[in-house]
């Protein structure tokens, strides 16, 4: 076998023109994650988009039923009961007054301590998945490298 020669001029021009392939590639490779990034971006926005018109929607079909109700008598004077504390004869109102700090308490189901919680557990509990894991697989090559050895083992012994 002979070695083929390959002359300066060739190897300037398989340089050059390797390098610039090299750029052309990246550029396309970065372009396309670039694309990809951006049409997840934009399908999250059009997820949260329709997911909010379709809570606007939801609202005015309420809101619709909400102006209906309100043109009966009837429901008027219950609705400004309830919400103004308006009260016919002889009646007596009762209020149970809720601050706006309660409320909000009950409307938080996690507090920023929770949170922390909850993520330094999720991680504790992916530790120890993981080492789990590891353990495992060196297990098996453990038992794979037994298994191996003994079928050596055996096939020395008969002959």
């Amino acid at each position: 076998m002979s070695k083929r020669r390959i002359s300066k001029k060739s190897k300037r021009r398989l340089l050059f023109f390797g390098t610039i392939s090299v750029v052309i590639i990246f550029y396309f490779i970065f372009s396309l994650g670039y694309n990809f990034y951006k049409i997840y971006t934009l399908k999250q926005k059009e997820i949260k988009l329709a997911n909010n018109l379709n809570e606007l929607q939801r609202q005015e079909k309420l809101l619709l039923n909400e102006t209906e109700k309100l043109e009966d008598p009837e429901y008027l004077a219950k609705y400004a009961r309830e919400a103004y504390s308006y009260s016919k004869e002889d009646e007596i109102i009762i209020h149970k007054y809720v601050t706006k700090e309660k409320k909000k308490k009950k409307q938080e189901k996690f507090t920023i301590k929770d949170k922390y919680i909850i993520i330094a557990a999720s991680s504790v509990i992916g530790i120890i998945l993981l080492y789990i894991i590891v353990k495992s697989r060196k297990h098996k090559k453990k038992k794979e490298v037994r298994y191996k050895h003994q079928a050596k083992n055996k096939k020395k012994k008969k002959k």
